[in-house]
């Protein structure tokens, strides 16, 4: 679903990615892991065209993906949730789940459906629906953050240190969340990035780590 191969991506100047190749297959559980500062959240920016590859190829599903703009890569079913959440204070936290989907034009009714398979996958999130995101705590941002991505990753989800910060409890409530997710949608490719891989181990089905900007094993 996701290759990434010979990447090269460059931050005012400064080689941030040095040649990384990873793959991740349909249905695939893969993390790429490293300290901070390595280079994770750039390869999810650069799969997401938020930043441009200086070199190297990405395929999504099998076509060239390298020059597609970021918000074709959310139409083509690539869902994102970033480290810091960003999530619209102001908002519902329903509202920040439906805006992907809205702002890609979704029929209505195909958006309730999802939310619907997303409350049903994740049961709080239809608790939180009608409260402010400015109320949550981190560990119910980041369970929000998770839902609006799924409401357009339906081929694949990208998750930037999604127990970073979390306290042990809600850590484990996050890890059987992701688990009932590859339970109930097997086809769908997940990323996570994570500095400690002893948290994905019982989560994934391979690894990648990432150093200084280059891939150093798999």
């Amino acid at each position: 679903m996701i290759a990434l191969e010979g990447a090269s991506v460059a931050i005012a100047g400064v080689p941030v990615l040095r040649g990384v190749s990873l793959h991740v297959p349909p249905g695939g559980r893969v993390a790429l892991v490293g300290r901070n500062g390595a280079g994770k959240t750039t390869t999810l920016r650069a799969i997401m065209g938020l930043v441009p590859l200086e070199a190297g190829r990405l395929m999504l599903g099998g076509a060239d993906a390298a020059t597609l703009p970021a918000h074709h890569r959310a139409r083509i079913g690539i869902g994102y949730a970033p480290e810091e959440r960003r999530l619209f204070g102001a908002f519902t936290v329903r509202q920040n789940m439906l805006l992907p989907a809205e702002v890609l034009g979704l029929p209505k009714p195909e958006i309730a459906r999802r939310l619907e398979a997303i409350f049903a996958l994740l049961p709080e999130l239809r608790d939180l629906a009608p409260r402010p995101a400015a109320g949550l705590s981190g560990g119910q941002g980041k369970m929000v953050a998770l839902g609006r991505a799924l409401m357009v990753g339906t081929r694949a989800v990208l998750l930037d240190e999604p127990f970073q910060g979390l306290a042990p409890a809600l850590a484990q409530r996050y890890a059987e969340a992701l688990k009932r997710l590859r339970d109930a949608l097997p086809d769908v490719a997940i990323l996570i990035t994570e500095s400690n891989p002893e948290l994905l181990r019982p989560l994934v089905e391979a690894s990648f780590v990432i150093e200084r900007g280059e891939i150093t094993h798999a």
